[in-house]
């Protein structure tokens, strides 16, 4: 595989220590301006993120990644209000303070300018994006991929410490804009781009990408390997043998539900079946 980028791609080493890693997902409720936001105070949902970050380290897992899901339906980037950035910094500092495990923040949809402002400001250590390059048509309407301003206002934050894991293929959307470009392309496109670590998805929330798919992404790039959805402990160990580790948050909730709070007895299940591949 020629290297298209001259950036090292020990991100996963860097930030978590060890190889392989399981990240869960903390499924910020709906905040203030999100149209499902119906008045609850602010310490009711900054009291239910730390409920899941809790129970995701309690389980053993070994980062997490604070997410606005509950901003249904998500504004483009251009339209995310300045209480977004506010609000996710204060659950970012807070976790941060309590977990003692890196974090991660991704602001949706596909807004890392602001997830680089919660991350210097919150204490995380890197964002996740799900178009870094290229384009394709979201749920949001088109989405442009935002690599250019972002790493520019990276820089500007003096946080290059800050590292960038960003989508390749992205879930909720058609890639009809760039048919005629392969997986593998698309892939090498975010290393030339300066992304730090690529993620596999499949079609949506809670759909794995497939194995195949897996192996395409994995070929075509130097840089680590996460996948970010379908994650169970039925798939987990197969996954680990082909990655750097996983994503996960739907089989970790109670009933499998991903708005429900997380379930600690589901974590553990899933740690302990992950242990082989974590071995390996």
């Amino acid at each position: 595989m020629q290297e298209i980028s001259d950036r090292p791609s020990n991100a996963i080493r860097d930030i978590f220590g060890r190889d392989k890693v399981l990240i869960g997902m903390i499924h910020c409720p709906a905040f203030p301006g999100a149209p499902r936001y119906r008045g609850a105070a602010m310490d009711a949902i900054y009291d239910a993120c730390m409920r899941d970050a809790e129970a995701c380290v309690e389980g053993g897992l070994h980062g997490l990644i604070i997410e606005n899901h509950g901003d249904v339906p998500f504004s483009k980037p251009e339209d995310i209000g300045p209480e977004t950035t506010g609000f996710m910094s204060v659950v970012t500092d807070r976790i941060a303070r309590a977990a003692g495990i890196p974090l991660g923040v991704n602001v949706l949809a596909n807004a890392p300018i602001p997830a680089f402002a919660i991350a210097m400001a919150g204490g995380a250590k890197f964002i996740r994006v799900n178009q870094w390059a290229n384009a394709y048509v979201a749920n949001e309407g088109f989405m442009e991929g935002r690599a250019a301003e972002a790493m520019r206002y990276r820089s500007l934050l003096r946080a290059e410490h800050i590292k960038v894991f960003a989508d390749s293929h992205v879930k909720h959307g058609s890639h009809a804009i760039v048919a005629d470009r392969s997986i593998q392309e698309l892939t090498r496109d975010l290393a030339f781009f300066d992304a730090d670590g690529v993620i596999a998805t499949g079609q949506r929330t809670g759909n794995s990408a497939t194995m195949k798919e897996i192996e395409e992404i994995g070929a075509a790039t130097h840089l680590p390997l996460l996948v970010g959805s379908g994650v169970n402990k039925d798939n987990i160990v197969d996954i680990l043998s082909r990655t750097n580790g996983v994503i996960v948050a739907s089989s970790l909730k109670h009933g499998g539900v991903w708005w429900n709070p997380v379930d600690v007895e589901r974590v553990r299940a899933f740690r302990a079946a992950a242990e082989p591949g974590l071995e390996g």
